[in-house]
């Protein structure tokens, strides 16, 4: 990689991704001029535009700059992509995401957060323990954190918070310091061949850990004992054979109070504003973290009271409680794995007992859905009442006989139905919304593509009903 005092352009394939928009706002920041492309207009391309960063969404070679000194790309781009091609052929320096911020963090100490669930709220939670408490980091994550507005932020201090993705293997550029890891169920299968494979990628992570780190992983997963780290301690909820755990869990108005053991030490009433009692384990693991790093206790408790959560993470769009008719509950989350379905409707449907359980879900990719069907239809059981929108491809072509059908056709509840999504805004105006004043409702939208854009539709329905 060109040294970085000389790079004065940098040229973004794949911009509007989560990850590549954090990597976009850290050069911006360090005075580089920095412009992109992406397939479609999103509200983050949008911010990215009004923070001064050029993006186009056609693949044309003639659009892009030709004096840049770096091309960053994301590996779901397609290979046979015009300005990509245009960049690797004609010499320009080509490297993906993963490369570039391993380069980044090289001298940096670096916490890094690995997982196939809970690994975008768990780095979010870090970086905002970090500086809401005055630590201080800089934070490169896979989310929007709603403090914030932001999935990247900087601070004097050389310490860096790291979403590390497993997908193309890109967390093992990485070289943590201190790493998470919360969960190692299969995943990416296109990617990885076989669960085992997967499992073993996790296992090389925690080998990556820095002389004198420290790895805090989940209670109970499957071949934990193989992850090897200079130090090693176990997290979970209710379970005190792990060495930070959160106990005496008592729950009110859609937040959680609740005492964490690290240590054998005590810290008593932490209060999450956050649904999900899977978000209780997250912040956990968080506390581990912030603990380790020798916060105090106090500054740790004032900061998770005031964390407001990650966008699309079992964030509240609606929630009026107390109401005559039964308690109206809108919650939208990212959920495009069978086990997070079950932690999100598990979790949401313990919060808020007694009330109806609506999901809308947006199954997100051929491969997954034609691999995980099966527990998919499992988990999507739990809710009173599904409603499945059609496949969206993201990177993928479609997959002869891998539709929606393939979740519902295994499912037991007979309240389930396909809809487009048009249909699903009729449904919740002249179905859903009736219904509400007959005891209220839980609604809750999931999935990892599109789905986002119906929310605000969604909520204006709700609250002019």
């Amino acid at each position: 990689m060109t040294k970085f005092e000389d790079i004065q352009q940098v040229y973004f394939i794949g911009i509007g991704g989560i990850g590549m928009s954090a990597l976009a706002r850290y050069f911006k920041f360090h005075g580089k001029e920095v412009s992109g492309y992406d397939k479609t207009e999103t509200s983050l391309t949008k911010a990215l535009q009004e923070e001064g960063i050029k993006v186009h969404y056609e693949d044309r070679p003639d659009l892009i700059p030709k004096d840049v000194q770096l091309v960053v790309y994301t590996p779901a781009v397609p290979k046979d992509h015009k300005e990509l091609l245009f960049y690797q052929q004609n010499g320009y320096p080509v490297l993906k995401r993963s490369e570039v911020l391993g380069i980044i963090t090289e001298s940096s100490f670096n916490i890094c957060v690995a997982g196939t669930h809970g690994k975008t709220t768990i780095t979010t939670m870090v970086a905002h323990l970090l500086r809401h408490t005055g630590y201080g980091c800089n934070a490169f994550l896979g989310g929007i954190a709603v403090n914030y507005n932001s999935n990247y932020w900087s601070d004097k201090r050389n310490v860096c918070v790291i979403e590390a993705d497993e997908y193309d293997r890109s967390f093992l550029r990485l070289s943590p310091d201190v790493a998470v890891i919360t969960a190692m169920d299969a995943d990416h299968l296109d990617i990885y061949g076989t669960p085992e494979a997967m499992e073993e990628a996790f296992i090389s992570f925690a080998g990556r850990i820095k002389s004198g780190g420290l790895l805090i992983s989940k209670a109970g997963l499957r071949r934990g004992n193989e992850l090897k780290a200079p130090s090693h301690v176990k997290y979970g909820v209710e379970n005190n054979k792990a060495d930070v755990y959160s106990t005496n869990i008592r729950m009110k108005q859609g937040s959680y109070t609740f005492d964490v053991v690290f240590r054998n030490e005590t810290l008593h009433n932490i209060t999450l504003n956050m649904g999900g009692l899977h978000n209780v384990e997250n912040i956990t693991a968080a506390i581990g973290v912030a603990r380790h790093l020798g916060i105090e206790e106090d500054k740790i408790r004032n900061a998770v009271a005031g964390f407001k959560g990650v966008k699309r993470r079992f964030e509240y769009i609606v929630k009026e409680q107390g109401l005559e008719n039964g308690s109206v509950i809108f919650v939208d989350d990212y959920a495009h794995h069978p086990e997070e379905l079950r932690a999100l409707i598990g979790g949401a449907k313990k919060l808020f007992e007694g009330i109806k359980c609506t999901v809308v879900f947006q199954p997100h990719l051929f491969s997954r859905t034609k691999d995980f069907a099966e527990e998919f239809a499992e988990s999507l059981d739990m809710a009173d009442e599904v409603l499945l929108l059609p496949i969206y491809p993201a990177r993928e072509l479609p997959v002869a006989g891998v539709t929606s059908e393939l979740i519902t056709g295994g499912m037991k509840n007979v309240h389930k139905r396909i809809v487009s999504k048009e249909e699903l805004l009729n449904w919740v105006k002249n179905d859903y919304v009736p219904a509400l004043q007959q005891g209220g409702g839980l609604l809750i939208t999931a999935g990892a593509g599109d789905i986002d854009a119906l929310v605000q539709p969604i909520k204006s329905i709700i609250e002019n009903r």
